[in-house]
This record gives C-alpha cells, sequence and structure tokens, in this order.
C-alpha cells in the first residue's frame, strides 16, 4: 500500500519516490497545493476503492497518516 501511495504522489509533484519518507508532510515537505491534494484523494479513492471521508482528510499531515487512513478504510 505505502509503495502505490508513494508512486500516485510523484504523478502530483515533481519528487523522486526514495525522496518521499513516512514522515514527509505532504504541503511542507512535498509541495503538494490544496488543489493536487484534493485531487489525489480522488486517484486514491478509484485505486484503492474506498471513500474518503473529506473532514477526515483535512486531518491528514504526512504520508504515513495517509497509508494508515487508507489500510483503515480499506479494511472496512
Amino acid at each position: 500500500m505505502f509503495e502505490k501511495l508513494v508512486e500516485i504522489i510523484c504523478n502530483y509533484v515533481e519528487v523522486e519516490p526514495g525522496n518521499v519518507h513516512s514522515e514527509s508532510r505532504f504541503m511542507e515537505d512535498l509541495g503538494f497545493t490544496s488543489f493536487d491534494f484534493m485531487s489525489m484523494l480522488g486517484e486514491l479513492e478509484d485505486v484503492f476503492d474506498v471513500e474518503i471521508d473529506q473532514q477526515e482528510a483535512s486531518e491528514i499531515r504526512t504520508v504515513q497518516e495517509a497509508a494508515d487512513y487508507l489500510t483503515k478504510l480499506s479494511e472496512k
């Protein structure tokens, strides 16, 4: 799951996969804009076949938090 998430992240920002770490913050470290982040969430819903709650998604700051959230959703 984490590797697929990193692959998707790299589609939205110009970051090498090796530079995306679990503690990387989307906005501050990876250079995401709010639009990039929301667009990525839509793709994540399609790829992982989950429904992301916008309120919960607004709390996600790091790549690991996103991975944990996706894991939790996919277990439902």
